[in-house]
């Protein structure tokens, strides 16, 4: 297990599933860990009260509030830009706000996070955006606004590793497959189809993720940049 201690840690949508997985993650390393959530108030508060993460309410779609987010937590060590929504069907039916805060919340949020982290960010630290695995494949029908903005944190997480290579600070995205969450649960309805498309037909746990995330961001991640670590159990084979 990674040690995390003294590192100042910064968990974006930390509250449920992916997210809290993280959390619980990076605090068992002895992490200073801190993460924000946007509606999961009791949720946030019960994992607060479990690890001793410091929680925080920001709307991800508000830029400033989430600037001024990242930088109220100092030098980090480590971001993890997990806050995503989803939103799927007919491309000619969707509502265009709802496609609108999509885009702000799955693209222009971890981008802004992440320049902001690291104008603070101490050297040889860590940047992780959780993408998807939708950014490489999409298929089946009405995923096509979501699948495009996976794909532009693929862009970003390659130009950002250039952007910060010269300070030794890492960026990469992580791309999970179907894993189980309240979003995506194992035995809902979609997952047949889903395991259908997998070489191991089952949804991944949250906290597989937060291992790989754990990986990265520990001391054997140092030359890991600028990379998609697809962990979606062949979804995409």
């Amino acid at each position: 297990m990674s040690n995390f201690t003294s590192s100042n840690i910064l968990v974006l949508g930390g509250s449920r599933g992916i997210g809290a997985a993280m959390v619980r993650r990076f605090a068992s390393g002895g992490g200073k860990v801190a993460f924000t959530y946007a509606g999961s108030r009791e949720a946030a508060e019960a994992l607060a009260s479990e690890t001793g993460a410091a929680a925080e309410r920001v709307d991800s779609a508000d830029r400033d509030a989430l600037i001024a987010a990242v930088a109220g937590r100092g030098a980090l060590d480590i971001i993890v830009i997990n806050a995503g929504t989803l939103v799927m069907g007919d491309p000619l039916t969707l509502d265009a706000d709802d496609i609108d805060r999509m885009i702000d919340i799955n693209v222009r949020a971890p981008y802004h996070a992440a320049v902001e982290a690291a104008r603070h960010m101490n050297d040889n630290g860590r940047i992780i955006v959780i993408g998807s695995v939708n950014g490489d494949r999409m298929p089946f029908a009405g995923g096509a606004a979501y699948a495009l903005t996976k794909s532009a944190v693929q862009g970003m997480v390659r130009g950002l590793a250039r952007d910060f290579g010269d300070r030794g600070i890492t960026v990469n995205s992580i791309q999970p497959g179907p894993t189980d969450s309240d979003m995506n649960p194992a035995d809902g309805p979609m997952a047949d189809t889903m395991h259908g498309f997998m070489a191991i037909k089952r949804h991944a746990r949250a906290d597989e993720i937060a291992e790989l995330a754990a990986y990265i961001a520990g001391p054997h991640g140092a030359m890991i940049t600028g990379t998609m670590q697809t962990i979606d159990g062949g979804f995409g084979a």
